[in-house]
């Protein structure tokens, strides 16, 4: 007997013939004798909903009151698959995260578990029966119903295979696995067999939407394997996992590519210690993320100080930088570009190779296409280019790096 957690996305139960899809899928599994955790998410769709009505009322909702707006979606989707599970004769109970005692923190939209009892799911399963229970959310010590942000319905099936220790946990989505690239952007793209936990990582945090990243990082922290099935098609799917030094390494596992850069420049900055500080903190007093950061080399005692921020941050950001400008001194200015992409290469395989920055900053430079910023891990490598370039470069690198190949 073994222990799964299956997880299924909007698009996965966003029908009732979708529903009864996955319930005949569960049921299966659960008659070959294996013991069943379902985890659900509202139907597609349903979220954008409730937040477009919760807009109407109040332009910025409550955040506390839009959790709790917010978990009614998952509350309808498992109570539908608990009767969908009885009608095939599959005995069933659903719960939410307060049910579950899904305990978090209390920050609100953006909750982070800190623990989770278990007891009244082992006791069901033990019973023979299939636990349902509602992702993305959870309860907070005060009783109040806290909700983990978008995606968050894979790190709440994480979270239960980890407390559960379950031999795997499954994450259905539309999509059959992890591919090497965007199969829309790149045909020939490849679906991975296999994928490393710091690859999946890295894939997540550069632009990947197959996992939100702290399902990823959760389960790197516990160990647990994840697997990434279509819920449309029968397959084995991408498995992620720790590397295997019996593994031979592809040199280069995926591309990955993120949309949602923008990017600022303050010209004129006076080089002098703490400047960075006196730029950054701000803007992260604002709870605005910097993601690639470059300075350059000081010429007449000024430098230049550029960095990235996600596209919808741009103009709070730019407003930040304009009112810095008078603290900094000098004939500081601002430029502003958010018609940039980050591009990235990642794969385990980097650590032992030399030369891959190289052959990437060539591939590049053959389809005329400028690197304004460059960033680098032990795994990855990532620049920022022209938005028109997106698609050329994504496919010239995964040709380059032999991804077209099987």
């Amino acid at each position: 007997m073994a222990l799964y957690v299956y997880k299924f996305g909007g698009t996965s139960v966003g029908t009732v013939e979708r529903i009864k899809a996955v319930a005949e899928k569960v049921k299966k599994a659960r008659d070959a004798g294996d013991q069943i955790v379902v985890v659900v998410s509202a139907m597609s769709g349903e979220t954008n909903r409730l937040v477009a009505l919760a807009k109407e009322l109040q332009p910025q909702p409550t955040d506390r009151e839009l959790d709790v707006l917010l978990s009614t979606g998952e509350q309808v989707t498992i109570a539908l698959l608990s009767m969908a599970l009885h009608q095939i004769g599959c005995e069933a109970r659903s719960y939410t995260g307060a049910q579950v005692r899904i305990l978090t923190d209390s920050a609100h939209t953006k909750a982070r578990i800190r623990e989770i009892d278990e007891a009244n799911m082992r006791a069901d399963l033990d019973a023979g029966r299939v636990v349902v229970v509602a992702g993305f959310q959870g309860v907070d010590e005060h009783g109040n119903i806290t909700t983990l942000g978008r995606g968050g319905s894979d790190t709440t099936g994480v979270a239960l295979a980890a407390a559960l220790k379950a031999d795997e946990c499954h994450i259905y989505t539309d999509v059959d696995g992890v591919y090497t690239t965007d199969p829309r952007v790149v045909p020939k793209a490849r679906r991975l067999d296999r994928i490393t936990f710091e690859e999946m990582l890295e894939m997540a945090s550069l632009g990947s939407k197959v996992l939100q990243i702290r399902s990823v990082e959760f389960a790197g922290k516990y160990n647990v394997k994840l697997r990434v099935l279509s819920s449309f098609m029968e397959g084995n799917g991408t498995l992620i996992t720790y590397e295997e030094s019996e593994m031979e390494r592809a040199l280069i596992s995926g591309i990955a590519f993120n949309r949602d850069e923008a990017k600022l420049t303050l010209t004129g900055v006076p080089d002098l210690p703490g400047v960075a500080s006196k730029i950054l903190g701000p803007i992260a007093a604002e709870n605005i993320e910097v993601d690639m950061i470059v300075q350059n080399i000081s010429a007449h005692g000024t430098t230049d100080f550029t960095f990235t921020v996600n596209r919808n941050d741009f103009a709070r950001a730019q407003k930040v930088l304009d009112g810095l400008r008078a603290d900094l001194g000098g004939n500081t200015t601002v430029i502003g570009d958010n018609s940039i992409v980050k591009v990235s290469i990642v794969g385990v395989g980097m650590r032992s190779h030399a030369g891959i920055a190289s052959t990437m900053f060539k591939v590049l430079a053959d389809e005329g296409i400028n690197i304004q910023m460059i960033s680098t891990s032990e795994i990855k490598i990532s620049v920022v280019v022209d938005e028109k370039y997106l698609e050329l470069a994504v496919r010239a690198l995964h040709k380059a790096f032999g991804l077209d190949q099987e």
